[in-house]
């Protein structure tokens, strides 16, 4: 047994090895975050697979205070598909031919660059590209999703601030990672504010926790926006007097219940604003038990950009809670 072990994790390494050594030899990608290229011929493009395609992925992002597609699509004719488009960061080919004998989606990365996720859709008719497009479409998008949030995630462990995550970690025994630029604004026993703030934007993270009450779901929708808006009334402070963070009532935030890398966690998303001000944006919110099932904890990433497009910067600070990770310890170290 331990022989076979042993051979497996060789096998392992050597299978880590051979991909960090083909991905060291892949040319970087290219393209601007969110964006797709959809390698498809004109026709089927302007008909229903090519209609399939933008309902599915530049339908509007989630609760966003202005309309932004999911992805940004971008057509490209499969004689134009050259070396210039093949190393694009995230590419979906569409293969409608008569010669297709086992239809299917094929999901594949790093084909010609690096970190690559490549999309393809094989099908002998239009009306058959159709259907395995709808029948994969969550799939589709979430593998885009998470293409697009490892790679914000790589980088915010390359040029991490280090000096973050003890403090969060103090608090609540674990920490996302935050990129370099990222700084405490604020902390309290149960609650820690952390920002970056370019000029014209403002992304910040809060992290806080609320101890668990017997005999009441502490997953319940209402019960968890409640909660979330009691924190940013007591700890988000506006400009002014009698003003401060709130979510907004334009629209209604939505709850989804979702498990990452074995975390199961409660997805809040929305709009914030600022009570009496006129301040607002997205914001997105993971809420999870504490490993003794204590405390509940909250991490939540919102922005302000009045002046500009908001669906990339929600997804960086998207992707900053989800490379949340408990702190290693010697109970943790015995579950793994």
């Amino acid at each position: 047994m331990q022989m076979a072990f042993i051979a497996a994790a060789v096998l392992t390494l050597a299978s880590c090895s051979e991909q960090a050594r083909k991905q060291a030899l892949l040319p970087n990608i290219s393209g601007k975050a969110g964006e797709v290229v959809v390698v498809i011929g004109q026709d089927n493009w302007e008909g229903a697979v090519g209609t399939t395609l933008r309902d599915s992925l530049a339908c509007d992002f989630p609760q966003l205070p202005q309309k932004e597609p999911l992805f940004t699509l971008v057509n490209v004719p499969q004689a134009a598909f050259t070396s210039m488009f093949q190393i694009h960061r995230n590419i979906i080919i569409i293969n409608i031919s008569k010669d297709v004998t086992e239809p299917g989606v094929i999901y594949r990365t790093d084909v010609w660059a690096a970190p690559q996720c490549v999309i393809r859709v094989n099908a002998p008719d239009s009306e058959t590209a159709v259907q395995l497009l709808k029948e994969n479409n969550s799939t589709i998008i979430g593998m885009l999703e998470e293409a697009e949030r490892s790679r914000m995630i790589r980088n915010a462990r390359k040029y991490e601030q280090q000096s973050l995550a003890p403090i969060v970690t103090d608090m609540v025994g674990g920490s996302p990672h935050f990129p370099s630029g990222y700084k405490l604004k604020k902390k309290t026993d149960d609650f820690i504010w952390i920002t970056y703030e370019p000029e014209y934007v403002t992304q910040g993270i809060l992290i806080y926790k609320y101890p668990v009450e017997k005999g009441k779901d502490m997953m319940d929708k209402a019960n968890l926006i409640a909660a979330n808006a009691e924190t940013l009334k007591n700890n988000v402070p506006g400009m002014f007097d009698n003003t401060y963070m709130t979510i907004s009532a334009f629209a209604p935030p939505t709850v989804k219940y979702m498990k990452y890398k074995g975390l199961e966690f409660a997805e809040i998303r929305g709009l914030w604003e600022v009570h009496n001000d006129y301040m607002g944006g997205p914001f997105v919110t993971h809420v999870f038990y504490s490993p003794d099932g204590q405390y509940m904890i909250g991490l939540e990433g919102f922005v302000y950009a009045p002046k500009f497009d908001k669906r990339h910067y929600l997804r960086q600070v998207e992707s900053i809670i989800y490379s949340f990770e408990w702190a290693k310890t010697e109970d943790n170290a015995k579950k793994e």
